[in-house]
């Protein structure tokens, strides 16, 4: 895929979708670093659910390590994995408090550093709540990197560095959240809607389906 094709597709997604931003519901960073450490194989949907009702009765730091390790277990236990969540949760908010004053750091190296920030966690921290413009790189912009040859990668690692050198800077902040849409909405792993795709004619994928 060449460099107009690559303009084009995001030219494309910004005049459909000027201000992307994540589905998750969130007030403030740390809000938002919780419901993403939820969110690992969980729909944003689910994590939305039990955050709502977390967040009314803690939605700091410190108010989470005052409701304890099983009052929490309740508030999530709808979610995949909630007893490792839960558990790196707890032990993140206490560093939080120790090491940061209660704020959510900016550095990646620091972010990562928090039991349950992992590189994707850090990067949609660092992308939403700070505006870097970072590409968080999940199975949906996995696959769609892959699929339409926009950034084609064996690994989650290489299709990042992929789309930081191919996507042009001005489209780089929101990159993540249109291609993450796409794929949540459009390009789906089971059967694509390529009848009802933006991008149809941009990409460069073999087996188009058909409506």
């Amino acid at each position: 895929m060449n460099a107009a094709k690559r303009r084009e597709i995001f030219e494309r997604f910004k005049a459909v979708n000027p201000a992307p931003t994540t589905e998750l519901v969130y007030r403030d960073p740390f809000q938002l670093l919780i419901a993403v450490i939820l969110s690992a194989q969980a729909t944003d949907i689910s994590v939305n659910k039990a955050t709502s009702r977390l967040f009314a009765v803690a939605g700091t730091p410190q108010a989470i390590l005052d409701l304890g390790l099983g009052k929490l277990k309740t508030h999530i236990k709808t979610i995949g994995l909630f007893n490792t969540k839960a558990a790196n949760i707890m032990r993140t908010c206490a560093i939080l408090i120790q090491e940061h004053d209660g704020e959510v750091p900016t550095s990646r190296e620091a972010l990562e550093a928090l039991p349950g920030v992992g590189r994707k966690t850090a990067n949609v921290i660092l992308n939403t709540a700070f505006g870097e413009p970072t590409i968080a790189v999940d199975t949906h912009i996995f696959r769609v990197s892959n699929r339409t040859r926009l950034a084609p990668g064996k690994t989650v690692l290489a299709v990042e560095r992929k789309l930081l050198k191919l996507v042009p800077v001005e489209f780089r902040h929101d990159a993540h959240h249109w291609l993450i849409l796409h794929g949540r909405y459009t390009c789906t792993a089971r059967r694509p809607k390529c009848h009802e795709c933006v991008i149809f004619d941009l990409c460069e994928y073999k087996d188009k389906v058909k409506a």
